[in-house]
């Protein structure tokens, strides 16, 4: 199944080149390090978790959603181009310590979370694991969470508006033209923030083009 994988991948990147090639761009596509911004996710947990509990897959609650309450966590630092993305860049990826999946569970809150990002996407830094995984963690104490949402204690009534509002208030420098906030039919899920390489904010317009268009969201508070 692995080869099968490897021989999938080598196939698409020799079908994109061609693609490159034929337009005179420059072959960059699932090129690792070759991207142009960073996007940080951070997802509200309690809507991962209430989404789960919905589903009732029978595999009982996920790390994330046990006993210790969680707000915003991170859900990925994802390498962007400015009209899409690059992933899996490294197929099979290089095998993680197991001390860097320990290191990063008070942000990333679930094992199988950090594998999966760092195949999908951490491969696609051109970044060694631990310094990619550091870069992530520089990423998040990038972003200052508004005070509201630190402590919620009960369901909160929000729209798109609102929670970007509060997220421009306690970030200076961050802008509408630099984040986009996530939802399902009901919740809110994440909100994801636009990184240049150093970690300033920057606009992203194909990523703030896709905020969430519902009129009132649910915020469920932390358990």
């Amino acid at each position: 199944m692995t080869s099968l994988i490897v021989r999938l991948a080598l196939t698409g990147a020799w079908v994109v080149g061609l693609l490159s090639n034929a337009l005179g761009e420059p072959a960059r596509e699932n090129d690792a390090g070759q991207f142009d911004f960073y996007v940080l996710s951070l997802s509200w947990s309690p809507s991962f978790c209430a989404a789960a509990a919905e589903r009732g897959n029978g595999r009982g609650p996920t790390p994330q959603c046990g006993v210790r309450p969680y707000s915003f966590v991170v859900h990925g630092l994802w390498p962007q181009y400015d009209k899409g993305f690059p992933e899996y860049c490294e197929v099979p990826a290089p095998r993680l310590n197991r001390a860097i999946v320990s290191s990063m569970l008070d942000l990333m809150p679930a094992p199988r979370l950090i594998y999966n990002e760092w195949d999908k996407h951490g491969t696609c830094s051109g970044l060694a694991a631990r310094a990619y995984f550091d870069t992530v963690r520089k990423a998040r104490e990038v972003i200052k969470i508004p005070p509201q949402y630190s402590d919620l204690r009960e369901p909160l009534s929000v729209t798109p508006a609102a929670v970007q509002e509060a997220f421009i208030k306690a970030n200076p420098g961050l802008s509408a033209a630099s984040m986009a906030v996530e939802c399902d039919k009901r919740r809110l899920t994440e909100v994801r923030i636009c990184l240049s390489k150093e970690l300033q904010f920057r606009d992203c317009s194909e990523i703030a083009r896709r905020s969430c268009r519902g009129d009132q969201l649910v915020m469920p508070p932390m358990r």
